[in-house]
């Protein structure tokens, strides 16, 4: 029987990853870096969060960025405290933005905001080690455009802040949205075309999603490969937005795909974020936590992709 297109691609992804092992021994001896995104654990304080990573063999965090006004979010000095008691490591900033912090907002006083965000999320990155801060070129909950420039402004708006990017050494990582979300960047192609726009070397980097990516790309191993050595970051759920084996999602061929590009290095990190489904998960950072399931998705989501990632090792 002849192949599906999807079955073609995975195939060739698994070729050149098999002849990676044969040939390339080398390039599998490091593991991929496995965090956590914990804004989704929402009103929880970072001890527990953190405690509950720890207990599930995780060893880095992307600390919600809820540094929204000056005297809020996580205060520096406490986190690294923390941090060190359960030695645990920050990949990076997960960059919140709404409407109220718009980089494209046509309102200056909502791009305003979202500068002033930036800076506060940028200086606490470096703070804690962090290597990268998410940015969402236009605001998550906003599927519709405000009018046709709205790219325009959010470039302009970004790139003024290329130099800081630079100066404290923390990556923008620009993440691509599904268009439920999000009113443009969905791609990681248009994440690359906006990159260029932007046009700063302070302001490079993909931070992907494979949720996002099941909705907006033809295939999310090509979709990997396409942004290489750009992509910091990569988000995991499965096709349900749950823990990783309790949807349909192909986690072999994204480790293949993973690997093939030399993700498993220092400062990249693959980053599990089962938000459950909906057009806008702001919400769940202001829940009451439901201690047994965040149990329950933090433990089978690390326990199935390391066992994924052992079983195409070994082979």
């Amino acid at each position: 029987m002849k192949k599906q297109n999807y079955e073609l691609k995975n195939e060739r992804i698994k070729k050149a990853f098999q002849k990676m092992k044969d040939e390339h021994p080398e390039r599998l001896e490091n593991r991929l870096n496995l965090s956590w995104s914990n804004w989704g654990f929402g009103l929880e304080s970072l001890e527990e969060s953190i405690k509950r990573l720890k207990h599930a063999g995780i060893n880095y965090i992307e600390l919600h960025g809820n540094h929204y006004g000056d005297d809020l979010g996580y205060q520096t000095d406490k986190t690294l405290e923390i941090l060190h008691k359960y030695e645990i490591e920050v990949s990076g900033v997960c960059g919140m933005f709404s409407a109220e912090n718009d980089l494209s907002s046509n309102i200056p006083g909502k791009r305003q905001a979202a500068i002033d965000y930036i800076k506060r999320e940028i200086d606490f990155a470096r703070a804690v080690n962090g290597d990268y801060l998410l940015v969402v070129p236009g605001a998550v909950g906003r599927p519709n455009a405000y009018d046709d420039t709205e790219f325009e402004r959010s470039v302009e708006t970004l790139a003024s802040l290329g130099e800081l990017f630079l100066e404290k050494g923390i990556k923008a990582a620009i993440e691509p949205v599904r268009a439920a979300e999000v009113s443009f960047v969905h791609t990681v192609r248009e994440a690359k075309t906006y990159i260029e726009a932007v046009n700063h070397k302070g302001i490079r980097h993909i931070n992907g999603d494979i949720y996002h990516m099941q909705s907006e790309e033809a295939h999310i191993g090509e979709a990997i490969l396409e942004a290489g050595d750009q992509l910091v970051n990569l988000h995991l759920a499965d096709s349900n937005r749950g823990a990783l084996g309790k949807g349909f999602i192909d986690i072999d061929t994204i480790i293949m795909s993973l690997y093939l590009i030399g993700f498993n290095q220092a400062g990249k990190y693959v980053t599990p974020e089962p938000l459950g489904p909906g057009g806008d998960p702001y919400p769940a950072m202001n829940a009451k936590p439901d201690k047994k399931k965040l149990d329950f998705l933090v433990n089978q989501s690390a326990t199935y992709f390391r066992e994924r990632e052992q079983e195409l090792l070994s082979r």
